[in-house]
């Protein structure tokens, strides 16, 4: 019998940080921590950033997001043993086990609290609710179509996050952070759903819920167009509210650009093209949002 292929965006070799590494899908940090850093950027417009609170806020990031996909591969391992694209997870093949993952998330869990605290009183008040509802993005899919939209949200902490962590206050205007959330949002769950094509069948037979396993493959693709088009508006609002000029715009376009250009890799009678579709053109539109709008705070404040 051939063995399960290895997932894209895995590392090769052994030790237990390259397990960890796989464990919590490492190189997928490339989709949010860009929008956690933009979120700072905002802020800087109103009250200056110095090093520690950009250390802790990447420091707080990466504990959130560990503890996120960790407390997943936990829940989902007997799941994603019986799939074959997820066969040879980490937790699945022994690699790690399930106390270690445990222990991992508990520790992980408190270095996201003690970030938060060493950021403010407001992030130290959230950090709880931000961690419940990252790890409870991994058990929707058993019972609503919507999880796409929850792990979009789940990720839209990010900005949100970054920004209250200089300011220690909402934004003014108040829906620059509203449109950011939303952007952030409907673009995770955008590309989530073209990630979750290849699974449609497996889905079904499963019982587990999702919008291609609900609508097909056709009208889930059409679907993750629309979210898409939602996040080039609510990313457009968000930049202009939060202080951004012609390179924040600039950012709008290059995101839009590539959003198009990545519908046009996947289409329903050919998914060969997904992985470049999910993580390439999704990484280069999280980085190049960011760095439009570092540019555009460094050269035209």
């Amino acid at each position: 019998m051939t063995s399960p292929a290895h997932e894209g965006q895995t590392f090769r070799g052994v030790g237990r940080l390259v397990a960890y590494a796989n464990l919590v899908k490492l190189p997928h940090t490339v989709f949010a921590l860009p929008f956690a850093l933009v979120g700072v950027v905002l802020a800087s417009r109103v009250t200056p950033v110095n090093a520690t609170q950009l250390l802790w806020v990447v420091v707080a990031f990466t504990a959130a997001r560990f503890v996120a996909m960790a407390f997943n591969r936990v829940v989902d391992r007997a799941i994603d043993a019986r799939n074959p694209r997820t066969a040879m997870r980490e937790i699945p093949r022994g690699v790690v086990g399930v106390r270690e993952a445990w222990v991992a998330i508990v520790v992980m869990g408190a270095l996201f609290v003690f970030a938060a605290a060493r950021l403010n009183p407001l992030c130290l008040r959230l950090a709880p609710v931000a961690l419940a509802w990252v790890c409870f993005y991994s058990l929707t899919k058993r019972f609503t179509h919507y999880a796409h939209l929850v792990l979009g949200l789940g990720l839209a902490i990010a900005p949100v996050g970054g920004y209250l962590a200089v300011t220690g206050a909402w934004s003014t205007p108040w829906w620059t952070l509203i449109a950011l959330t939303v952007a952030v949002m409907s673009w995770v769950a955008g590309f989530d759903i073209l990630y979750a094509l290849a699974d449609a069948e497996f889905d079904r037979r499963e019982g587990l819920h999702s919008i291609p396993a609900a609508l097909g493959v056709p009208r889930a693709i059409t679907v993750s167009r629309v979210l898409h088009v939602l996040t080039v508006i609510a990313l457009a609002v968000g930049l202009s509210a939060g202080g951004g000029r012609w390179l924040a715009a600039a950012a709008v376009a290059f995101a839009a650009a590539l959003l198009r250009y990545e519908h046009r890799l996947v289409r329903a009678d050919d998914l060969s093209k997904l992985d470049a579709a999910f993580f390439t053109m999704n990484g280069v539109i999280s980085i190049g949002v960011f760095l439009f709008v570092l540019a555009d705070r460094m050269f035209l404040a």
